[in-house]
């Protein structure tokens, strides 16, 4: 026999719209006694009717986090986050949302079609994850699709990419350039004066701006940056190894790789090993991000590390409600230069 609403509330001992309040949490309600209805839904096993609440409510009890690849630890580590925060406290019946993760594969057209189903579904949240594509008309359409979630009653947080001005979206950015910049300065500092720049896809966000922090520590240091010296690749170990080829091919005297990532750093160590060059007595290489890999290379390598974990966290409990949004819609996130074995001084 299907558990009814009416139900709940005869066993709870409260009214019809009491337990509507509580479900929905869209009015306030003494604690005593939103306790009672949870328990009296957990007892009668109550399942409300999605479909039916939202056509009701302003939202869903879905919401949405979308990232370029799972598969890669980067994503991997934010979306588990998130979706931790998302899920509720304790699987209490009326708490918990259902966090569905959207992989677009990097795909500009992927990414506005899965916020048109979520926006079709009045999702309570969405989660945007990475960098953005710089396309002008892309980031316009991406951004009158964030207005109109919001206007619909959808929180929507951006997490480790740009704030989209008058969207409504609270934006989590990481200091791409900052970190950038340290790993490079640390490059300097050691003597480098030759460094190689394996670099992420050029219409990304996070490409252009560790590129920036890069390029802004050579002209402080006073070093002319060749042309030669900059490959764009994936954000993949593929890309690392034959960037690394690439760049030892037009310089062969180059000292220092700097790589977008973590994951293009260990491409591009495979590809110094496999050429008969040792790390770091020939060639230095830094990553990106700090990921799991990172310590268990050899050597180890150096990186700028990334709350990844704890900035997910963050965008988990924005979406939600449960943390109050930062000043002015948007919060910096630093990285922090980790120094491990795979840099050293140039030889000679």
């Amino acid at each position: 026999m299907t558990v009814t609403l009416a139900d709940v509330a005869a066993h709870a001992q409260v009214s019809p719209a009491t337990v509507s309040r509580v479900l929905n949490g869209n009015y306030p309600v003494a604690t005593a006694t939103r306790e009672r209805v949870l328990r009296a839904v957990d007892e009668l096993d109550y399942v409300v009717n999605g479909p039916a609440s939202a056509l009701a409510a302003a939202t869903s009890d879905l919401a949405g986090i979308l990232v370029n690849d799972i598969a890669d630890p980067f994503f991997g580590i934010m979306a588990s986050a998130i979706q931790a925060e998302i899920g509720g406290t304790g699987g209490r019946a009326g708490c918990e949302r259902l966090a569905v993760v959207c992989n677009t594969g990097g795909s500009p057209e992927q990414e506005l079609k899965y916020l048109t189903l979520l926006q079709r579904q009045r999702a309570a949240a969405v989660v945007l994850t990475g960098g953005a594509v710089t396309d002008a008309p892309h980031a316009a359409a991406v951004a009158a699709k964030l207005r109109k979630l919001t206007e619909g009653g959808t929180r929507v947080v951006l997490c480790g990419r740009p704030p989209v001005a008058g969207t409504g979206a609270v934006t989590l950015t990481f200091d791409n350039v900052g970190g950038a910049r340290a790993v490079t300065d640390h490059l300097v500092g050691l003597g480098h004066r030759r460094i190689g720049c394996i670099a992420g896809p050029g219409e990304r966000t996070t490409t252009r701006h560790r590129l920036e922090g890069h390029r802004l520590a050579l002209a402080a240091a006073g070093i002319e940056e060749d042309a030669r010296w900059t490959v764009h690749g994936r954000f993949d170990r593929r890309s690392g190894y034959e960037g690394a080829l690439e760049l030892l091919r037009r310089d062969p005297s180059l000292t220092a790789l700097v790589a977008a990532n973590d994951s293009v750093a260990l491409g591009a160590c495979a590809a110094l090993r496999d050429s008969g060059l040792r790390i770091p007595d020939d060639v230095s290489v830094t990553g990106f991000d700090d990921l799991p890999c990172s310590i268990d290379a050899v050597p180890a390598l150096t990186t700028v590390r990334l709350p990844l974990a704890e900035a997910g966290a963050r965008a988990g409990r924005l979406a939600m409600g449960r943390e109050d949004p930062p000043g002015g819609g948007t919060a910096s996130v630093r990285g922090e230069l980790t120094v491990r074995g795979s840099t050293g001084a140039p030889r000679g």
